[in-house]
């Protein structure tokens, strides 16, 4: 499974924003996601939803990816609602994303909120 994930990082060119070359760290990544939803092709890896839920009030959504090839196909959404069936009445879907991609998910009804912070790794706490 790790490397049809980092092969289709790749061909949803979010390669750039993923440790792609850090085999152990995708390896992590997978491991220890709780909530993994998948679309294939036969046996290619066309998509994931990659999260990391309590499945009652947080579900964190760190990677969707769908293939360059399959996009805007509906595969990115069908995963988001197989993702979100799997979750509680109560739990909300969160999620960063990258600038270019944000009137995606405007579109398919999300809202903003601009308050993220992230600490990178090699950062201490002040």
């Amino acid at each position: 499974m790790t490397d049809q994930f980092i092969g289709l990082l790749r061909a949803a060119t979010l390669a750039d924003r993923r440790p792609v070359d850090d085999r152990a760290c995708i390896e992590g990544m997978l491991s220890n996601s709780n909530l993994i939803v998948t679309a294939r092709d036969s046996e290619k890896l066309v998509g994931m939803a990659r999260s990391m839920t309590d499945f009652h009030f947080a579900c964190y959504l760190s990677d969707l990816a769908v293939d360059e090839k399959y996009q805007k196909r509906g595969i990115g959404k069908k995963l988001q609602e197989l993702t979100q069936q799997q979750l509680g009445p109560k739990c909300k879907l969160i999620l960063v994303t990258a600038p270019n991609a944000n009137d995606y998910f405007k579109q398919v009804g999300y809202r903003h909120n601009p308050r993220c912070w992230w600490l990178e790794r090699d950062q201490r706490i002040r």
